[in-house]
């Protein structure tokens, strides 16, 4: 039999002035349903999931939910108003015993429940909000950019997280690995057209470009036809005292298509120009040291950078990414070791936190006020790679309106303001390009833009992303903080990281030195080879010595559910949540067996 659906929108109209966001939208979320939800910036990706979530009234239609059925909304900006702590937040609807769920999920996500909510930074808030929508296991989870302010090992805990889930979600992520991984259906919104295609987000690129294809090829056939019948009535007037009347309002009714089609959007008109030349040497560390107080950085650091690499950073937060970049530009010096910078070294930076941009500065003063950009006695022009131009035009050619060139930047969302932010680096001339975070909140049609840009520079790039498929496509290197100071270097991108782990058991054996693969030779490892060859690999010495705590988190989780099913009352009184704990009580058993005999295993291995 089959089952009912979980939610149902039907006949959905929602206009905010000027073309409607959606009109007659129709759409059905099936239990078990894994949608990836994608579309341009601005093309109202998440006004449908908050009219989805019931929190967004649409103007004419109807939404439904299957009896019983719990949603659960990702928040952007959570309240945490009369919350002291992230967990009391993540935690406020659940029973005091299933808090443990919402430990589970900051542990994943690495961060601290117990942090005053005043005192955490946005990413701590976003990522507080995602572990509550986990903790509470609604069976629809709208999750609207989850992967945002994660880095590499979270993202991997998540995606592993979902994949297990029997709940239905629906995504909307930039991020390519996440949605092939995950998603069995993609729904785009286009110009206020929802299409449904029943596949996952691999592919979805191919059918977007064939319905544009056909699009274009159609609305060819309409302006020849279009351009036939206005040359047949302009020239039978001298021929025939009384046109045919019919065709004259078949000309204007196919006039009156063509207007009433919305234009599609084009992509941002981004460029780079590259400065002159630097030295065929960017960078040079030897034997570095940095910490902060008792938190160590690096450790006996070695790398070097050479023009026309692409190096990328990849590790969990606070690991030392930014503080490694500002090392090798010169923004900070090290407690020990040795830095020689390149010569000519032109350097344009993109700052995770968008501080180049003022907030409260409209979008015209950010462009004029940069003393880079300014154009002397000419207020409304801006230094475009050496050429004036009028601020509105460049604007355009990042896709703002020219509404918007006098709004405050506040007022732009997260990919409008990394698209500003292009828009200043992109200005000037550069040979250095330093790149932390420029991935989040851009959609994926800018992404493959600024992908293409890069690949094509004849520059270098220092690149910090999370994103695994940006990084893959564009990165010659890639640098893996390890954790106590250990930094190590790949050939390749984020997928060559992975086959070469695989490859080699002795990851200190691995490259420190950032070299493309032709100049693997010049690598240099920063710590001293053992004497002898271990018992254990270095993957399986890190594996024992972590086993030991993850069989504890494991034993806590199922002290606690025992203490769960303890409530002799419970089966009766709440029988959904008794099988759930039960689930989770036989699946945590069976795991922390698994652990501990992988921990004999690797035990009798090094005592051998």
């Amino acid at each position: 039999m089959a089952q009912a659906p979980l939610l149902q929108l039907a006949n959905i109209s929602l206009t905010f002035g000027g073309d409607p966001v959606f009109d007659g939208l129709d759409l059905v979320i099936q239990p078990g349903d894994r949608v990836a939800l994608v579309g341009r910036n601005g093309s109202g990706k998440s006004t449908l999931m908050k009219v989805m979530a019931g929190l967004a009234e649409a103007d004419h239609g109807a939404r439904s939910l299957s009896p019983g059925t719990r949603v659960g909304y990702m928040e952007q900006d959570p309240d945490f108003s009369g919350f002291p702590t992230l967990g009391d937040f993540a935690a406020q609807k659940l029973d005091p015993a299933e808090h443990y769920r919402v430990e589970m999920a900051a542990e994943g996500l690495d961060f601290d429940p117990g942090l005053d909510p005043s005192r955490a930074s946005g990413g701590e808030k976003r990522r507080a909000a995602l572990a509550k929508l986990l903790a509470e296991a609604p069976e629809l989870m709208l999750l609207d950019e989850p992967t945002n302010h994660l880095d590499i090992n979270a993202i991997g805990w998540l995606e592993a997280r979902l994949r297990e889930t029997r709940a239905a979600f629906v995504l909307i992520s930039h991020d390519r690995a996440f949605l092939r991984a995950l998603t069995r259906a993609t729904l785009w919104v286009d110009r206020g057209q929802v299409r449904r295609r029943d596949s996952g987000f691999d592919g979805f690129e191919d059918w977007r470009d064939t319905i544009w294809a056909e699009e274009d090829e159609a609305r060819h056939k309409l302006n020849r036809k279009i351009k036939a019948e206005a040359r047949w009535a302009v020239e039978g007037i001298s021929a025939r005292r009384k046109r045919n009347q019919g065709r004259v309002r078949a000309l204007q009714a196919l006039r009156a298509e063509r207007a009433s089609q919305i234009k599609r959007q084009g992509t941002a008109a981004m460029a780079l120009e590259a400065a002159p030349p630097s030295g065929k040497l960017v960078a040079e560390l030897e034997h570095v040291n940095k910490a902060f107080g008792d938190r160590v950085i690096l450790r006996d650091f070695s790398l070097r950078v050479m023009r026309g690499e692409c190096v990328a950073f990849v590790g969990p937060n606070g690991a030392g990414k930014t503080t490694l970049l500002r090392l090798i530009t010169g923004e900070t010096e090290p407690d020990q070791g040795r830095i020689r910078r390149g010569t000519n070294l032109v350097t344009a930076v993109f700052d995770q936190t968008r501080a180049q941009l003022d907030p409260n500065a409209s979008l015209w003063e950010n462009l004029t006020g940069d003393p880079l950009m300014r154009v002397s006695g000419q207020a409304d022009q801006v230094m475009v790679r050496g050429q004036p131009k009028h601020v509105v035009g460049y604007l355009k050619e990042f896709l703002f309106d020219e509404s918007q060139a006098r709004a405050p930047v506040r007022s732009l969302s997260g990919g409008e303001k990394a698209r500003l932010l292009l828009a200043r680096i992109m200005a000037q001339p550069a040979n250095l390009l330093v790149l932390d975070e420029p991935t989040n909140d851009l959609d994926i049609e800018t992404l493959d833009l600024l992908q293409d840009i890069l690949s094509e520079f004849d520059g270098t790039v220092l690149l910090v992303s999370h994103d695994r498929d940006f990084i893959d496509r564009i990165a010659t290197t890639t640098l893996v903080f390890e954790g106590e100071g250990r930094v190590t270097a790949y050939a390749g991108g984020w997928s060559d990281v992975a086959a070469q782990r695989r490859e080699s058991a002795q990851m200190p054996e691995a490259r420190t030195a950032s070299m493309p693969a032709k100049a693997e030779g010049d690598a240099r490892q920063g710590q001293p080879k053992a004497a002898s060859k271990p018992k254990l690999s270095f993957t399986e010495a890190h594996r024992l010595d972590a086993l030991p705590a993850e069989i504890a988190r494991l034993e806590a989780e199922i002290a606690k559910l025992g203490v769960l099913l303890s409530d002799a009352d419970l089966f009766t009184r709440e029988p959904v949540k008794f099988r759930k704990a039960t689930e989770a009580l036989s699946a945590r058993q069976t795991m922390l067996d698994a652990l501990e005999e992988e921990w004999l295993t690797l035990a009798e291995k090094a005592g051998a």
